[in-house]
């Protein structure tokens, strides 16, 4: 258990360490890292329809099953693999959520071609900078003009479970968006940013 002593945003379950963790250390702050983006992406599609503590609580077991979240291997992960990973209770087993793995790698691998990063494709719709807001109580979104348009420009691509909600998710999850509650003691970082 946590102290209590740091007011965060609501969302957050105290109980849960590794959620608290997430919360003060990774959600919102800026992250340009492809290996990164790409752990994110799958995560933030494994958690559709699910909640994300559910997602983080088989966080490092999703890490073994797809190789630390390489890329490359990733993107050679044969059938055989998945239908072994899918017996896995340590992940979500949702068949299209894992098969989604290596084509969302192969996809990222194409772009990172395209746009030398993966990074670089996904922060130029912002013009490479976060957006900050601070939100007051009971006001949230789930989707936004820029996570509509870069979702409908992924699955354009043949990327999979990238919808408008879990690309505005993953875009609160890297950094594109920063967005914590008034009363949250990170929503002082946000001011100064």
């Amino acid at each position: 258990m946590v102290k209590k002593s740091k007011t965060r945003c609501f969302w957050v379950n105290l109980d849960n360490p590794v959620y608290v963790e997430y919360h003060d250390k990774e959600w919102g702050r800026v992250n340009k890292d492809d290996q990164y983006l790409f752990e994110m992406l799958i995560l933030e599609g494994a958690q559709a329809g699910l909640s994300w503590e559910t997602v983080l609580n088989k966080r490092q077991e999703y890490r073994k099953v797809f190789k630390n979240f390489d890329i490359k291997k990733c993107s050679k992960i044969k059938n055989e693999e998945l239908e072994i990973a899918l017996l896995n209770p340590g992940i979500i087993r949702n068949r299209l959520k894992v098969y989604s793995v290596p084509i969302n790698a192969q996809k990222i691998l194409e772009m990172q071609k395209e746009f030398g990063s993966f990074a670089n494709y996904l922060w130029s719709f912002i013009e490479h900078k976060p957006i900050v807001r601070t939100l007051k109580k009971g006001a949230f979104q789930t989707s936004s003009d820029v996570s509509d348009a870069i979702s409908k420009d992924l699955r354009r691509r043949g990327f999979k479970f990238v919808g408008t909600t879990i690309i505005y998710a993953y875009m609160q999850a890297i950094g594109m968006i920063n967005e914590h509650f008034d009363y949250c003691f990170l929503c002082n970082e946000n001011k100064k940013s």
